[in-house]
């Protein structure tokens, strides 16, 4: 029996394995006028594998440069497209830096940092206040979905003052959305909110072995 892994290796195994022997087949091939229909027809053939493509710009454009690529850059034929260059092919990808980042308060994370920030760029006004107490229930809804417990409205406001730096606040007796409506409209498990109180255990589950058999 003859196994894949046993056959010659694959360059773009997506083409299959038909493909890549039309594209050796069309290497052997020595009269240069031959050997360019055959490439144009093989085109034709990758281009029907894909026909959802035909309409991506420059999708002929990437059948030539693979046509090239699968010929092991062999295939000495015209093509209407500038070449693919074999060094921009086997270069290593760039090193791509962490991002080195100091949160604050993980919890409402990264997007709300930068929300705040941009926040506290806008000038004074309705606008302004109106995003500002958007950005209060999002960080309570953070915060619900990270400690999936009660939560003071007084507690949000002060770490919304302490992450924009007193750029931001809102007056002490403002109400953010209630915690009952944050867990209806997100979903958030509840079930055991009522058993996180002191002196509260969460009961066991029913376990089979632990009834009794009835004697009968």
């Amino acid at each position: 029996m003859n196994y894949n892994t046993s056959r010659p290796y694959l360059i773009i195994p997506e083409y299959g394995r038909h493909i890549q022997k039309m594209i050796d087949h069309a290497v052997s091939i020595e009269d240069s006028e031959e050997r360019q229909k055959v490439a144009v027809a093989i085109i034709n053939v990758m281009g029907t594998l894909n026909p959802h493509l035909r309409d991506v710009p420059d999708f002929a454009h990437k059948l030539w440069d693979h046509l090239f690529i699968m010929s092991d850059f062999r295939l000495k034929v015209e093509s209407p497209y500038p070449l693919p260059a074999v060094e921009e092919l086997v270069e290593k990808p760039k090193h791509m830096p962490y991002p080195q980042r100091n949160i604050r308060f993980k919890h409402y994370g990264k997007g709300v940092e930068d929300l705040i920030g941009a926040a506290v760029e806008k000038e004074d006004g309705e606008e302004k206040d109106a995003l500002t107490l958007a950005i209060a229930n999002l960080m309570k809804k953070f915060y619900l979905a990270w400690n999936r417990d009660s939560v003071e409205d007084k507690l949000i406001l002060n770490d919304l003052n302490r992450l924009s730096k007193g750029g931001l606040s809102l007056p002490e007796d403002t109400e953010l959305e209630s915690t009952q409506a944050i867990i209806k409209n997100t979903g958030l498990n509840v079930s055991n909110l009522n058993f996180q109180k002191k002196g509260k255990k969460r009961p066991k589950a029913n376990n089979n072995n632990n009834y009794k058999k009835k004697k009968y």
